[in-house]
This record gives structure tokens, sequence and C-alpha cells, in this order.
């Protein structure tokens, strides 16, 4: 009888070291989904898996770096990339710091080369975006489309080690009784059940068990708060557009200002998309200088109903298309926002919310806050891109200009406060007046 008691408790104990071994060898695969939380962190803003961006794809660098005849040193290269060029000593550094005109990627001193290689893992083998849903004009199959599920969820790798958990918490369970009554020869009472002698446990452990009640139902209220905070994130959407328009030679190499394309934005709530005469006034002479863009050009002039073969410099045929932009930046219907009060009343730069579209060499996105930051002259934030943090936060540190002539509004404000010098000074105790201590934390301000 004490055999079989004993063989019980080894059957037990085998069973709680083989949920061990299986919790260690997903730990071991759980550096994939580790590898993808630091690219969605550390590389999104800049990198894309398969096409290049701002900095070279990721699919296949190792391989490239492996081929240059330096896949040694990739890991320094992400860690400290300026380091790296200027020790000489590699040759793949300098190619590709040149390739993207010199652009400079950020230093990750922290990041391990166990993560590197966790991050070049994922973009090896990246997750297939499903084949419908997604936000409107995504195309799914698009590696760089907006994913279906939102950022933050809780992986199936966390869901199978929190199962494992509780098996082995019921192994030992099992064992720890099994043990008891091998050691104390007495017969088991099988009429309990494990949630039974879970309660029993419990209450014998009052004060253990209501603290850890406590911390439980806190961090369960975290989770569920940082998910509702993630719901209809719109930072990297990216949706495909009709005619490929790269800002980049746009607005980069030609110069061309932003309002002469969004020309109601100094006038009207909406800055305006390009009416394809706008295009055409510049594009009746520009027709690309490669096979490409005269591709997307050709949809330009499809769209004015232009044909350029017609003697003696082109005409226009009467047959023309509208071109559907997919829109990117995207506000709840509930809330209110005018261009022209932000940049003529506000003077903020396009590159607060927009980023710098001068560099934007594919169709726009919406830059995430941490790559706006980046941007010269813009305000720091913290909070995701159009989000109401964001808007929020903006307000209380953007400096409104008061008396200088420039509005009419602002300048009787200056009025006001100059009468009450008291005020003012109340006013001025942060060295500025901001657009929240001038009404716009209030709620009506930005909603209906």
């Amino acid at each position: 009888m004490k055999i079989a008691k004993n063989q019980r408790v080894l059957n037990n104990l085998s069973k709680m070291v083989l949920s061990l071994l299986l919790i260690g060898l997903l730990s071991q695969n759980s550096l994939y989904g580790q590898g993808e939380a630091l690219y969605k962190a550390k590389c999104a803003s800049c990198h894309q898996i398969e096409k290049n961006g701002t900095g070279p794809m990721l699919k296949g660098a190792r391989q490239r770096w492996m081929d240059a005849g330096e896949g040694d040193l990739i890991v320094e290269w992400v860690q400290n990339n300026a380091a790296l060029r200027n020790s000489g000593k590699s040759k793949r550094a300098a190619a590709v710091y040149k390739e993207y005109g010199g652009s400079v990627m950020q230093i990750f001193a922290d990041i391990t080369p166990d993560q590197v290689n966790a991050i070049l893992d994922f973009a090896d083998a990246p997750p297939v975006a499903a084949p419908a849903g997604g936000p409107q004009g995504a195309d799914a199959s698009d590696p760089n489309a907006v994913e279906a599920e939102e950022e933050g969820g809780i992986s199936t790798v966390w869901w199978l080690l929190a199962v494992l958990f509780i098996v082995v918490i019921l192994s030992v369970s099992g064992v720890r009784r099994q043990l008891k009554h091998a050691t104390e020869e007495t017969t088991p009472n099988n009429s309990l059940s494990y949630w039974e002698e879970f309660k029993i446990l419990a209450w014998k452990n009052r004060a253990i068990s209501g603290v850890l009640g406590l911390v439980l139902t806190i961090a369960i209220l975290v989770l569920v708060f940082q998910r509702l905070g993630s719901i209809n994130l719109m930072e990297d959407y990216q949706p495909s557009q009709p005619i490929a328009f790269p800002h980049s030679q746009h607005a980069g190499v030609n110069g061309i200002d932003c309002k002469y394309c969004h020309n109601s934005v100094e006038k009207s709530k909406s800055a305006g998309l390009p009416t394809v005469n706008v295009c055409m006034n510049c594009h009746k002479q520009i027709n690309g200088k490669d096979a490409a863009q005269q591709e997307q050009i050709a949809k330009i002039y499809a769209a004015a109903g232009w044909d350029p073969n017609i003697k003696p410099a082109g005409a226009y045929t009467g047959k023309s298309t509208p071109i559907v932009w997919n829109k990117v930046h995207v506000l709840p219907d509930h809330v209110y926002f005018n261009h022209s009060q932000h940049v003529v009343a506000g003077k903020i730069n396009c590159t607060q919310c927009h980023g710098d579209m001068k560099q934007m060499k594919e169709t726009a996105k919406v830059w995430p806050v941490e790559e706006l930051n980046k941007v010269e002259g813009n305000i720091a934030l913290t909070k995701p891109t159009l989000t109401m943090g964001w808007c929020i936060e903006c307000h209380g540190k953007k400096e409104v200009v008061i008396g200088d002539g420039s509005n009419a509004y602002y300048d009787e404000i200056h009025q006001r406060l100059k009468k009450n010098k008291k005020l003012y000074q109340q006013y001025l105790n942060d060295g500025k007046i901001t657009a929240n201590e001038l009404g716009g934390w209030e709620c009506a301000k930005c909603h209906y």
C-alpha cells in the first residue's frame, strides 16, 4: 500500500517536471514574440519588414550583412551605428549610411545581442497578415497595411504559459496531498476536491490570500485600462493610395510649399486634397524620368483627361475620372479640429502633427509620437498620435503669442490682461501663456 502511495507521488512529480520542461521550451520559443515586441517598440517607426522606408527593410538584413562578409557586425550596427562607422572596420555600415543620405539611426546601447537576433528572426519570418478586414483603404495583403489585431494584445505564448502554470499548481497540490498521506500513513480523504482544498488553504492563510487577491485585482484593472487605452490607435497607419505620391520628391527635392497643394489649410477646417488640375500645373511638362514615375503620372493624366500625345504639346480629351484617395489621419466623428485655427492663430508648423514630409519617400502615414519628437522644432509629447491625450498635452505646452497684432482675438485678450496685472502675472507663472490657460482644455472646444 505504501509503495502504491509512493508511486503516485513519483507520477505527480514526473508530471510537474514535464510541465516545467515545457515552460522552458516555450520560454525559448517566446523569443520570437519578444522580437515582435522589440520591433514594434524600437524599429517600426523607421524600418518596415519587406519594404525600404526611412531605413532599409529588415527582412534579409542579416543575410545581406553576411553576404558582405560582416555578419558578426550587424549587432554592433544596431547597438551603436555611429561608433561602428567611425571605427572604420565596416564597409557595409558606411555604404548603408551613404545610401540613405546620411540618415542617422538612433543608438540602442541597452539592447542585447540576443534581442537583436530576436528582432532579425522576427523580420525574417513575420506573421502572415489576415486576408480581410483592416482599416479603410488598407490592403490586407500589403505587409505595411495596419494589422487587424491591435498592438499590445496578449500573445498565444502567454496564454499557453498561463495554462501550464495552472497545471503546475495543480500538480504541486497533488504532490503535496500525496506526500502528506504517505508521511502520516493516513487514508486520503477523496471527498475533498482540489477547489475545496484550495479554499481551506486560502482560509488558513487569510492575510497572504487577501494581499495576493488585492494585487491580482489591481493588476487586472491596470491591464483592462491599458487595453482600453490602446483601442483605435492610429500610429503607423499607412493605407494604400491609387497614385504613389512621394512627398520627399515634391516637398523635399522640389521644395514645393505644403500650402500650394493643400491650399485651404489657412482658410478652412480642412487642409484639402489637391484637385488634379493642381497636379497638371506641373505635370503637363513633367512626365517622369523612368518607367515607374511615368506609370504613376499616367494615372494623373487619366484622371485629368489629358492626352500628352496630341500634337503639338498635348490636350484635354474631356474624359476625366476622379481620384479616390484613402484618408490617412482619421478623427472620430464627434471631434472638431480646424486646420486654419491651428496654422493661422496657433502658428503651428505642419511637421508638428504630420512629421517631416520632406523625408517621406512613400505614401503618407500617421507618424508615431516618438518619430514626431525627432523633428527639429516640434513640441515633445508623450501620448500616442491622434489620441485625446496627445491633443491635451500639446494644448498644455504650446505657447500662445498675444499682443503682436497678428490676431484680433489674442490682441483683445492681451488688452484685458494688461488691465488686470495680478491676473496677468498669474498667467505668466510658468513664463508663458498656453492654449489651455485660454480655454484649450474645455470639452466644448473640441467636442460637439
